[in-house]
């Protein structure tokens, strides 16, 4: 990790005029308190009065957007479970798009992972909410989750309660609503370890299961977060900036995980946060503050200030 009061480095000056920001939350946009600080809200919504778009894209699941639903402007939209679905944050975070994880490919990523790694233990994330096994260390309880073993939280014939992707309350576990899907497909596959190094156990998923689905983990601990194949926050963002007639070379990209790394290489302009993953930090040649110091807004207004003096 490098130092916190790192000085952001500029990099070299391109010709091209950002029209996008894409930045990641936890780790990144976020104060380590889940909160965005009134410098950050300030920065963020000049970018949108300047005509610079700005993506949240997260591995978090639109029931968790509810810290900066207040905080997009114009679109509305943001990239949620590491690619696998488009947010609508002015429609109560309702799913617009999503790329499912095919319910027999789950299968057989778990029966990979249990072969390869005895005690891992899986959550499913579906439209409509997380179920998980009894073992499995949920962040948050969820009253209407299902606990069970993950086969036949997968299997064709599971039932899964009504979930809350229709609206986003203040509290991740509220009340369920409506889901956004009522078939509720499988967004993603969550396998957690007790004793592995998280790294280590990335690095073992892929080589047992890489070629069924994408693996990738942005928590520290050992939590894989695995999607269907070639889904990525990268290839969502290019999607949607496609759509926008947005160039690569358009977007400033932010953040600190190796779920991020993907989106960080295809973005003209990258920043790794000085809290970032190694693997992060050797991914991308610009740096800026930790995300206590608001590195995300010590960027955005330097990008401001020199689009006013180029008028």
């Amino acid at each position: 990790m490098t130092d916190a009061s790192a000085t952001p480095s500029r990099g070299p000056d391109t010709a091209v005029a950002p029209r996008l920001i894409a930045t990641d939350l936890d780790g990144t946009l976020l104060h380590d308190d889940k909160t965005v600080s009134d410098r950050t809200i300030a920065a963020l919504a000049a970018a949108e009065r300047a005509g610079i778009e700005v993506f949240f894209v997260t591995g978090r699941p639109a029931r968790w957007m509810g810290v900066v639903s207040d905080h997009v402007h114009g679109h509305g939209l943001a990239i949620c479970a590491n690619g696998a679905a488009v947010v609508d944050l002015h429609r109560g975070g309702r799913i617009v798009e999503v790329s499912p994880l095919e319910r027999t490919v789950a299968l057989a990523v778990v029966d990979a992972l249990r072969g390869a790694a005895p005690g891992t233990s899986f959550a499913v994330e579906r439209t409509g909410g997380i179920h998980y096994e009894p073992q499995y260390p949920p962040l948050l309880l969820d009253p209407a989750a299902v606990v069970a073993p993950a086969e036949k939280l997968l299997a064709e014939d599971f039932v899964t309660p009504l979930g809350p992707e229709g609206s986003l309350p203040e509290d991740p576990a509220g009340a369920p609503e409506a889901p956004a899907f009522p078939d509720q497909p499988v967004i993603k596959l969550l396998a957690h370890h007790p004793e592995l190094d998280p790294d280590a156990f990335l690095a073992l998923a892929r080589t047992v299961a890489g070629g069924l689905a994408s693996f990738t983990r942005s928590s520290p601990t050992a939590l894989l977060e695995i999607s269907g194949p070639g889904v990525s926050k990268a290839g969502t963002l290019a999607h949607c900036c496609a759509e926008r007639g947005i160039a690569p070379e358009e977007v400033v990209a932010f953040g600190d995980m190796p779920n991020d790394i993907e989106m960080l290489t295809w973005a003209g302009t990258a920043y790794a946060m000085a809290n970032a993953h190694p693997d992060v930090l050797a991914a991308t040649a610009r740096r800026t503050a930790s995300n206590n110091d608001d590195g995300v807004a010590v960027v955005i207004e330097r990008i401001l200030q020199d689009g006013h003096r180029q008028r």
